[in-house]
């Protein structure tokens, strides 16, 4: 198990050249192989009151368990990938937490950026929620191996879908960035396309299934830390749709919600 030392964050207040707006802080996280980096702020400092002090603890095994999917894994594929036999996914909207690109992974060679959540008690995002047996919460451990599988209260979780209640008596995890891993994207570590793909389209499908107008539109407009350090390495980029086949919503809606950033994505390696 690993500790998360979120005393290690050091809270730093930027000029006000740099603030978007009065209410808005940033935080910095010192990294020694990376200076100092700008990051999401933790609210209050803490983590929510649904937060361990450990990362994945075992669950209990007499109780249900639920995981909180806020990236790739709110898309069917894959999520599957991982947890075939997962309940079905449900559209929640969870406080207490920042969505954003800015976990990364060490790796050799070229890397990317990816989405992570940070405790933030003045934050809430758009996810799923759905449950696994002992099994399939291990498998997605080791998938989620750069995160930390943290417990969720279940009065931070409000249901987007009125049929849908998860056992009062259950366990619900989500998986947190660890402080070590927190880096926004830069020219090395940039966002790649096909990462935003699997995310935004696991967004439309929830949007479709469940008859949630803009749940998509929140998914953009919940996650911070977009940036210009953004590739296109689709298969195919000029003409995408063969293997992505939402590739055209996906684009529409983030040229609309993103275009300061959308307008600057270049395809890989040009």
């Amino acid at each position: 198990m690993c500790n998360i030392r979120w005393q290690h964050i050091a809270v730093l207040v930027l000029t006000s050249g740099l603030v978007a707006c009065s209410s808005a802080k940033q935080s910095s996280i010192l990294r020694p192989d990376l200076g100092v980096v700008a990051a999401p702020s933790i609210a209050g400092g803490t983590p929510g009151s649904g937060m361990q002090s450990e990362c994945n603890v075992a669950p209990d095994p007499n109780r249900s368990q639920y995981i909180i999917g806020y990236g790739s894994l709110m898309q069917e594929e894959s999520r599957k990938r991982t947890s075939p036999q997962a309940g079905s996914p449900h559209p929640v909207d969870a406080k207490g937490y920042r969505r954003g690109w800015f976990a990364r992974a060490e790796t050799v060679g070229f890397g990317t950026t990816y989405l992570g959540v940070l405790p933030d008690l003045e934050s809430r995002i758009n996810a799923v929620i759905y449950q696994v047996d002992s099994v399939e919460l291990n498998a997605t451990d080791r998938r989620e191996l750069s995160y930390c599988r943290t417990s969720v209260a279940i009065s931070e979780i409000t249901p987007l879908e009125k049929e849908f209640l998860p056992d009062p008596n259950g366990q619900i995890w989500i998986y947190v960035s660890m402080p070590q891993s927190v880096a926004i994207p830069n020219s090395q570590y940039p966002i790649v396309q096909s990462y935003v793909d699997i995310f935004v389209s696991g967004c439309l499908e929830q949007e479709q299934r469940f008859g949630l107008p803009e749940f998509a539109q929140q998914c953009l407009s919940t996650t911070t830390n977009w940036s210009e350090h953004w590739v296109n390495d689709r298969i195919y980029p000029r003409r995408p749709f063969n293997f992505q086949p939402k590739a055209r919503q996906i684009d529409n809606l983030l040229s609309k919600q993103l275009q300061q950033y959308f307008s600057h994505i270049r395809i890989e390696g040009g």
